[in-house]
Protein backbone atom coordinates (compact mmCIF):
# COMPACT_ATOMS: atom_id res chain seq x y z
CA UNK A 1 0.00 0.00 0.00
CA UNK A 2 1.17 3.55 -0.63
CA UNK A 3 2.34 5.47 2.40
CA UNK A 4 -0.22 8.22 1.84
CA UNK A 5 -3.18 5.83 1.64
CA UNK A 6 -6.28 7.26 3.30
CA UNK A 7 -7.12 5.76 6.65
CA UNK A 8 -10.39 6.07 8.46
CA UNK A 9 -10.94 6.88 12.12
CA UNK A 10 -14.27 7.30 13.85
CA UNK A 11 -15.58 8.96 16.95
CA UNK A 12 -16.75 5.58 18.17
CA UNK A 13 -13.15 4.35 18.25
CA UNK A 14 -10.46 3.18 15.81
CA UNK A 15 -10.86 -0.12 14.04
CA UNK A 16 -8.08 -2.64 14.45
CA UNK A 17 -6.08 -2.64 11.22
CA UNK A 18 -4.51 -5.78 9.81
CA UNK A 19 -3.49 -4.06 6.64
CA UNK A 20 -6.86 -4.93 5.19
CA UNK A 21 -5.88 -8.62 4.70
CA UNK A 22 -6.81 -11.68 6.70
CA UNK A 23 -3.91 -14.11 7.30
CA UNK A 24 -6.08 -17.00 8.50
CA UNK A 25 -5.22 -20.12 6.51
CA UNK A 26 -7.80 -22.56 5.18
CA UNK A 27 -6.43 -25.17 7.58
CA UNK A 28 -7.10 -22.86 10.53
CA UNK A 29 -10.63 -22.16 9.31
CA UNK A 30 -12.26 -25.14 7.54
CA UNK A 31 -15.54 -23.28 7.11
CA UNK A 32 -13.76 -20.50 5.19
CA UNK A 33 -13.90 -22.70 2.09
CA UNK A 34 -17.58 -21.83 1.89
CA UNK A 35 -16.66 -18.23 1.09
CA UNK A 36 -15.55 -19.35 -2.37
CA UNK A 37 -19.15 -20.28 -3.24
CA UNK A 38 -20.86 -17.31 -1.66
CA UNK A 39 -24.65 -17.24 -1.93
CA UNK A 40 -26.00 -14.38 -4.02
CA UNK A 41 -28.45 -12.47 -1.87
CA UNK A 42 -30.79 -9.83 -3.27
CA UNK A 43 -32.22 -6.73 -1.58
CA UNK A 44 -33.81 -4.89 -4.47
CA UNK A 45 -36.24 -1.99 -4.94
CA UNK A 46 -38.40 -1.89 -8.03
CA UNK A 47 -41.86 -2.68 -9.42
CA UNK A 48 -43.36 -6.18 -9.57
CA UNK A 49 -45.57 -6.87 -12.57
CA UNK A 50 -47.46 -10.06 -13.44
CA UNK A 51 -46.91 -11.38 -16.98
CA UNK A 52 -48.51 -14.21 -18.93
CA UNK A 53 -45.85 -16.90 -19.41
CA UNK A 54 -47.72 -18.58 -22.28
CA UNK A 55 -50.72 -18.20 -24.55
CA UNK A 56 -52.65 -20.91 -22.68
CA UNK A 57 -52.35 -19.07 -19.35
CA UNK A 58 -53.48 -15.85 -21.02
CA UNK A 59 -56.54 -17.62 -22.48
CA UNK A 60 -57.33 -19.18 -19.11
CA UNK A 61 -57.16 -15.73 -17.51
CA UNK A 62 -59.57 -14.37 -20.12
CA UNK A 63 -62.06 -17.11 -19.29
CA UNK A 64 -61.74 -16.34 -15.57
CA UNK A 65 -62.25 -12.61 -16.17
CA UNK A 66 -65.30 -13.44 -18.31
CA UNK A 67 -66.92 -14.98 -15.23
CA UNK A 68 -66.29 -11.76 -13.29
CA UNK A 69 -68.72 -8.84 -13.28
CA UNK A 70 -66.11 -6.45 -14.65
CA UNK A 71 -68.38 -3.77 -16.08
CA UNK A 72 -66.78 -0.37 -15.51
CA UNK A 73 -63.43 -1.81 -14.41
CA UNK A 74 -60.16 -0.92 -16.11
CA UNK A 75 -57.92 -3.73 -17.39
CA UNK A 76 -55.67 -3.25 -14.37
CA UNK A 77 -58.57 -3.40 -11.93
CA UNK A 78 -59.83 -6.55 -13.66
CA UNK A 79 -56.39 -8.16 -13.35
CA UNK A 80 -56.23 -7.32 -9.65
CA UNK A 81 -59.78 -8.57 -9.03
CA UNK A 82 -59.26 -11.90 -10.79
CA UNK A 83 -55.94 -12.71 -9.12
CA UNK A 84 -57.15 -11.72 -5.65
CA UNK A 85 -60.07 -14.18 -5.67
CA UNK A 86 -59.21 -17.32 -3.75
CA UNK A 87 -60.58 -19.71 -6.35
CA UNK A 88 -58.21 -18.13 -8.88
CA UNK A 89 -55.05 -18.81 -6.87
CA UNK A 90 -54.06 -21.37 -9.47
CA UNK A 91 -53.80 -18.53 -11.99
CA UNK A 92 -51.60 -16.46 -9.68
CA UNK A 93 -49.27 -19.47 -9.33
CA UNK A 94 -49.10 -19.81 -13.12
CA UNK A 95 -48.26 -16.15 -13.75
CA UNK A 96 -44.73 -14.94 -14.33
CA UNK A 97 -43.85 -12.22 -11.81
CA UNK A 98 -41.18 -9.78 -13.01
CA UNK A 99 -39.35 -7.18 -10.92
CA UNK A 100 -38.42 -4.16 -13.05
CA UNK A 101 -35.81 -1.68 -11.79
CA UNK A 102 -35.63 1.76 -13.41
CA UNK A 103 -37.89 0.44 -16.17
CA UNK A 104 -35.72 -2.59 -17.01
CA UNK A 105 -36.83 -6.19 -16.47
CA UNK A 106 -34.29 -7.36 -13.88
CA UNK A 107 -35.54 -10.45 -12.04
CA UNK A 108 -38.24 -13.10 -12.20
CA UNK A 109 -39.40 -13.52 -8.60
CA UNK A 110 -40.79 -16.73 -7.15
CA UNK A 111 -41.76 -17.52 -3.53
CA UNK A 112 -39.61 -19.96 -1.58
CA UNK A 113 -42.74 -20.77 0.43
CA UNK A 114 -45.76 -21.41 -1.85
CA UNK A 115 -48.04 -19.61 0.62
CA UNK A 116 -46.14 -16.40 -0.07
CA UNK A 117 -47.89 -16.15 -3.43
CA UNK A 118 -50.18 -13.85 -1.42
CA UNK A 119 -47.38 -11.28 -1.21
CA UNK A 120 -47.15 -11.17 -4.99
CA UNK A 121 -50.90 -10.80 -5.36
CA UNK A 122 -50.86 -7.91 -2.89
CA UNK A 123 -48.23 -6.16 -5.02
CA UNK A 124 -50.77 -5.77 -7.85
CA UNK A 125 -52.27 -2.28 -7.48
CA UNK A 126 -55.65 -1.59 -8.98
CA UNK A 127 -54.53 1.99 -9.66
CA UNK A 128 -50.72 2.00 -10.01
CA UNK A 129 -48.86 5.27 -9.54
CA UNK A 130 -45.30 6.34 -10.41
CA UNK A 131 -44.27 6.30 -6.73
CA UNK A 132 -45.22 2.64 -6.16
CA UNK A 133 -42.31 0.42 -5.13
CA UNK A 134 -41.77 -3.17 -4.09
CA UNK A 135 -38.92 -4.51 -1.96
CA UNK A 136 -37.72 -8.02 -2.77
CA UNK A 137 -35.40 -9.86 -0.37
CA UNK A 138 -34.22 -13.29 -1.41
CA UNK A 139 -31.66 -15.50 -3.12
CA UNK A 140 -30.60 -15.49 -6.76
CA UNK A 141 -30.99 -18.85 -8.49
CA UNK A 142 -29.49 -18.44 -11.95
CA UNK A 143 -31.02 -17.53 -15.31
CA UNK A 144 -34.59 -18.49 -16.19
CA UNK A 145 -35.23 -21.11 -18.85
CA UNK A 146 -36.78 -19.79 -22.08
CA UNK A 147 -40.16 -21.39 -21.30
CA UNK A 148 -40.37 -19.89 -17.79
CA UNK A 149 -41.63 -16.47 -18.80
CA UNK A 150 -42.41 -16.44 -22.50
CA UNK A 151 -38.75 -16.31 -23.53
CA UNK A 152 -37.62 -13.75 -20.93
CA UNK A 153 -34.17 -14.98 -19.84
CA UNK A 154 -33.19 -12.99 -16.74
CA UNK A 155 -32.10 -14.10 -13.23
CA UNK A 156 -34.63 -15.83 -10.99
CA UNK A 157 -34.90 -14.71 -7.36
CA UNK A 158 -36.50 -16.97 -4.77
CA UNK A 159 -37.78 -14.50 -2.20
CA UNK A 160 -38.36 -14.78 1.52
CA UNK A 161 -39.88 -11.34 1.89
CA UNK A 162 -41.74 -8.95 -0.38
CA UNK A 163 -43.42 -5.79 0.79
CA UNK A 164 -45.03 -3.04 -1.20
CA UNK A 165 -45.39 0.66 -0.51
CA UNK A 166 -45.52 4.02 -2.21
CA UNK A 167 -42.77 6.59 -1.81
CA UNK A 168 -45.12 9.21 -0.34
CA UNK A 169 -46.16 6.87 2.48
CA UNK A 170 -42.54 5.92 3.17
CA UNK A 171 -41.39 9.53 3.41
CA UNK A 172 -44.34 10.50 5.60
CA UNK A 173 -43.46 7.70 8.03
CA UNK A 174 -39.89 8.97 8.56
CA UNK A 175 -39.57 10.74 11.93
CA UNK A 176 -38.82 14.41 11.35
CA UNK A 177 -36.31 16.23 13.60
CA UNK A 178 -37.99 19.05 15.52
CA UNK A 179 -35.43 21.54 14.22
CA UNK A 180 -36.25 20.89 10.54
CA UNK A 181 -39.43 22.35 8.95
CA UNK A 182 -41.71 19.74 7.43
CA UNK A 183 -41.52 21.02 3.84
CA UNK A 184 -37.71 21.15 3.90
CA UNK A 185 -37.45 17.68 5.42
CA UNK A 186 -39.77 16.24 2.79
CA UNK A 187 -37.78 17.78 -0.06
CA UNK A 188 -34.52 16.50 1.43
CA UNK A 189 -35.89 12.98 1.90
CA UNK A 190 -37.22 12.83 -1.65
CA UNK A 191 -33.90 13.91 -3.11
CA UNK A 192 -31.80 11.49 -1.05
CA UNK A 193 -34.13 8.56 -1.77
CA UNK A 194 -34.01 9.30 -5.50
CA UNK A 195 -30.19 9.54 -5.45
CA UNK A 196 -29.94 6.08 -3.88
CA UNK A 197 -32.37 4.51 -6.35
CA UNK A 198 -30.62 6.06 -9.34
CA UNK A 199 -27.09 4.94 -8.49
CA UNK A 200 -25.62 3.21 -11.52
CA UNK A 201 -26.72 -0.42 -11.93
CA UNK A 202 -28.35 -0.65 -8.50
CA UNK A 203 -29.96 -4.07 -8.92
CA UNK A 204 -29.69 -4.81 -5.20
CA UNK A 205 -27.25 -7.69 -5.81
CA UNK A 206 -23.87 -6.40 -4.60
CA UNK A 207 -23.01 -5.84 -0.95
CA UNK A 208 -22.81 -2.11 -1.62
CA UNK A 209 -26.24 -1.81 -3.21
CA UNK A 210 -27.90 -4.12 -0.70
CA UNK A 211 -26.57 -1.91 2.12
CA UNK A 212 -27.80 1.27 0.42
CA UNK A 213 -31.25 -0.13 -0.31
CA UNK A 214 -31.54 -1.39 3.26
CA UNK A 215 -30.71 2.06 4.64
CA UNK A 216 -33.12 3.77 2.22
CA UNK A 217 -36.14 1.87 3.55
CA UNK A 218 -35.10 0.88 7.08
CA UNK A 219 -32.89 3.61 8.62
CA UNK A 220 -34.48 7.08 8.99
CA UNK A 221 -31.31 8.67 10.38
CA UNK A 222 -29.83 9.01 6.88
CA UNK A 223 -32.63 11.44 6.01
CA UNK A 224 -32.28 13.40 9.25
CA UNK A 225 -28.53 13.74 8.66
CA UNK A 226 -29.06 15.05 5.12
CA UNK A 227 -31.74 17.50 6.27
CA UNK A 228 -29.44 18.87 8.97
CA UNK A 229 -26.59 19.27 6.46
CA UNK A 230 -28.79 21.05 3.92
CA UNK A 231 -29.97 23.36 6.68
CA UNK A 232 -26.35 24.36 7.32
CA UNK A 233 -25.85 25.19 3.62
CA UNK A 234 -24.14 21.93 2.69
CA UNK A 235 -24.92 19.95 -0.48
CA UNK A 236 -24.69 16.19 -0.92
CA UNK A 237 -21.45 15.55 -2.81
CA UNK A 238 -21.47 11.77 -2.86
CA UNK A 239 -22.43 8.44 -1.35
CA UNK A 240 -19.67 5.85 -1.08
CA UNK A 241 -19.66 2.28 0.23
CA UNK A 242 -16.35 0.98 1.62
CA UNK A 243 -15.29 -2.32 3.09
CA UNK A 244 -14.91 -1.99 6.85
CA UNK A 245 -11.78 -3.19 8.62
CA UNK A 246 -14.11 -4.82 11.12
CA UNK A 247 -15.20 -7.24 8.41
CA UNK A 248 -12.61 -9.97 9.04
CA UNK A 249 -15.15 -12.69 9.83
CA UNK A 250 -18.39 -11.11 8.58
CA UNK A 251 -18.97 -8.85 5.58
CA UNK A 252 -19.37 -5.34 6.98
CA UNK A 253 -19.43 -2.14 4.94
CA UNK A 254 -19.22 1.53 5.81
CA UNK A 255 -21.74 3.67 3.94
CA UNK A 256 -20.26 7.18 3.80
CA UNK A 257 -22.30 10.30 3.00
CA UNK A 258 -20.14 13.29 2.05
CA UNK A 259 -21.45 16.87 2.11
CA UNK A 260 -19.70 20.02 0.85
CA UNK A 261 -20.39 23.53 2.13
CA UNK A 262 -21.76 25.62 -0.72
CA UNK A 263 -19.72 28.74 0.20
CA UNK A 264 -16.48 27.51 1.76
CA UNK A 265 -16.04 24.13 0.05
CA UNK A 266 -15.51 22.50 3.45
CA UNK A 267 -16.18 18.76 3.39
CA UNK A 268 -18.08 16.91 6.09
CA UNK A 269 -18.66 13.14 6.07
CA UNK A 270 -20.92 10.84 8.04
CA UNK A 271 -21.04 7.08 7.98
CA UNK A 272 -23.03 4.10 9.19
CA UNK A 273 -21.92 0.46 9.34
CA UNK A 274 -24.07 -2.30 7.85
CA UNK A 275 -23.57 -6.06 8.07
CA UNK A 276 -24.39 -7.68 4.70
CA UNK A 277 -23.05 -11.18 5.42
CA UNK A 278 -26.41 -12.89 5.09
CA UNK A 279 -29.79 -12.47 3.46
CA UNK A 280 -31.06 -9.75 5.79
CA UNK A 281 -28.71 -6.77 6.23
CA UNK A 282 -28.66 -5.13 9.64
CA UNK A 283 -27.17 -2.10 11.35
CA UNK A 284 -23.83 -2.53 13.15
CA UNK A 285 -23.26 1.06 14.26
CA UNK A 286 -25.38 4.17 14.00
CA UNK A 287 -24.69 7.35 12.07
CA UNK A 288 -21.48 9.00 13.18
CA UNK A 289 -18.79 11.39 11.95
CA UNK A 290 -16.32 9.94 9.45
CA UNK A 291 -12.80 11.32 9.32
CA UNK A 292 -10.13 10.88 6.65
CA UNK A 293 -6.46 11.56 7.15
Amino acid sequence: MAENETRETEQSGDESDNGGTSHISRADCPSCALADTRLEYIFALGRIEPRFPSLSVEKEFMQASGRLDAAGLTDRQTLQSVLSQRHNRYLARQMCWVLSIEGLDTYIVVPRDPQDIELLIESVRSQPRPGDLDVVIGLKRGIAEPDTCNGLMIPVVAFDQVYSFDVDSLLKSIPRPDSVPEDRFRATSEELFARILQLADNAGATDEHRALNYLAVRYPAVYATAADAFGRNFSLAGVEVLQSRLGTVRRIVNVVFTFVHRETGLEESWFVRVDVSEEFPFLVSRMNHYFKR
